[in-house]
C-alpha cells in the first residue's frame, strides 16, 4: 500500500492554502506537518526543513517517493498524475486563461506582499505595503475576470485560477483592501468559500491556526 502523502504547510500560508484545496477536491487523503513561519525566527529556516526545501519555504509535499515544493508546481504534478476531479480545463485557449489568472496573482501579487518581504518592510510600514500591493494587483485581476470568468474564475468549472484567487482575497482582506472596488474578484469569491473543499482547507479550520484566529 502506497503511504500517504504528507504536506508541509503553516495555516495561514496562501500557497500551502492552494495545495490544501486541489487535495481536498481530488479527495487525496494526506498526513499535515506543520511548520511555524514566525515562532523561534521561522521553523522553515531549521536545517532538517533547509534540507527538504532549499527555498526555506511552504509548501513541501512528500508523494509518490519524491519531494516537491512551490505551489503551482504541486498543483500541476496533482493534475498530471491524479487527473480525477480536474483542476485545469482540456482546451487550449481556457488553459491560457487559467494560466494567466494564476500567474498574475503567484507572480504579481503574492510575492510582494510575502511574509519574507514584510519582515524587510518593517513593522511599521507592512500594513501600508500590503494593501498598496494588493490593491495593483486586483486592479489588474478585476480586468481580468472581468474577462475570463463565467460562475468562477475562468469559466464556469473550478480551476487552479480559483484556487489561487480565494487565498489572496484573504489577504486583501487583511490588508483591510477596499473590496467593493472589485466586484468581479468579490463575485466569483463569494461562489467559491462556501464550496466543501474550501471550507476545509481554509486556515482556521487547520490543526496548527491558534484558537483567537478561528
Amino acid at each position: 500500500m502506497a503511504t500517504k502523502p504528507v504536506l508541509w504547510s503553516y495555516f495561514r500560508s496562501s500557497c500551502s492554502w492552494r495545495v490544501r484545496i486541489a487535495l481536498a477536491l481530488k479527495g487525496i487523503e494526506y498526513d499535515q506537518k506543520h511548520v511555524n513561519l514566525i515562532r523561534d525566527g521561522g521553523e522553515q529556516h531549521k536545517d532538517d526543513y533547509v534540507k527538504l526545501n532549499p527555498q526555506q519555504q511552504v509548501p513541501s509535499i512528500e508523494i509518490d517517493g519524491v519531494t516537491l515544493s512551490q505551489s503551482i508546481a504541486i498543483l500541476e504534478y496533482l493534475e498530471e498524475t491524479r487527473p480525477q476531479v480536474p483542476i485545469l480545463p482540456k482546451g487550449a485557449v481556457e488553459r491560457a486563461r487559467v494560466r494567466h489568472v494564476v500567474e498574475c496573482i503567484n507572480s504579481g501579487i503574492q510575492p510582494i506582499q510575502n511574509l519574507s518581504i514584510l519582515q524587510y518592510v518593517g513593522s511599521e510600514k507592512k500594513a501600508e505595503w500590503g494593501k498598496h500591493w494588493i490593491t495593483v494587483g486586483f486592479v489588474a485581476l478585476e480586468a481580468l475576470l472581468q474577462r475570463y470568468s463565467g460562475k468562477y474564475s475562468v469559466g464556469d468549472e473550478i480551476t487552479v485560477a480559483d484556487l489561487c484567487l480565494v487565498p489572496q482575497v484573504y489577504n486583501a482582506n487583511r490588508f483591510k483592501v477596499d473590496m467593493e472596488a472589485f466586484p468581479a474578484i468579490q463575485r466569483v469569491h463569494s461562489a467559491l468559500e462556501c464550496q466543501d473543499a474550501f471550507v476545509a482547507a481554509h486556515p482556521k479550520n487547520q490543526p496548527d491556526c491558534p484558537e483567537d484566529l478561528r
